[in-house]
């Protein structure tokens, strides 16, 4: 699965202000609550901070990967942030993180749910684009990058 797939451009925030954790979820939810109608923030955080609970989505490399499932949502939601001062985030590898990509999943759908995390894992892997993220700033320069990366992904696992 091609992360751009699921990640729309005005669900990118580029300058993500929170300096812990859990400012940086709220943050996150506030943003996202404000696109997705009927999404409530204080829900959502509360069940991105239950599944922090069970072990941190800091995944290393300064990315996390923070994801739950939330009754009463229709579709997966992913959104994506950028702090250029990181944050702690208990991650694996014990650096502050820089890159988030955030993910919503209604509460019956794994196997997408599955698809997206590792959509988002296979395009992280790679060093070069980790900092190449980091240098971009506008969302659109993020997007931009997220898809092509995407494109360069999917040429390379045809061949």
């Amino acid at each position: 699965m091609m992360v751009s797939d699921v990640l729309s451009k005005e669900f990118i925030m580029p300058n993500l202000e929170a300096c812990e954790k859990r400012e940086l979820l709220d943050e996150m939810a506030e943003n996202i609550s404000d696109l997705v109608g009927g999404l409530d923030r204080e829900d959502l955080l509360e069940v991105l901070l239950e599944r922090e609970k069970l072990g941190s989505t800091g995944i290393g490399h300064g990315v996390a990967i923070p994801h739950a499932k939330l009754k009463g949502i229709e579709r997966i939601v992913v959104a994506m942030g950028m702090s250029k001062n990181g944050v702690d985030f208990q991650s694996m590898d014990d650096k502050p993180v820089h890159i988030f990509f955030l993910i919503i999943a209604p509460e019956q759908s794994s196997a997408v749910h599955l698809k997206v995390l590792a959509g988002i894992s296979r395009l992280l892997k790679d060093a070069a684009f980790r900092t190449k993220l980091m240098k971009v700033e506008s969302r659109d320069d993020i997007f931009n990058a997220i898809v092509e990366e995407d494109k360069k992904l999917q040429r390379n696992s045809v061949m």
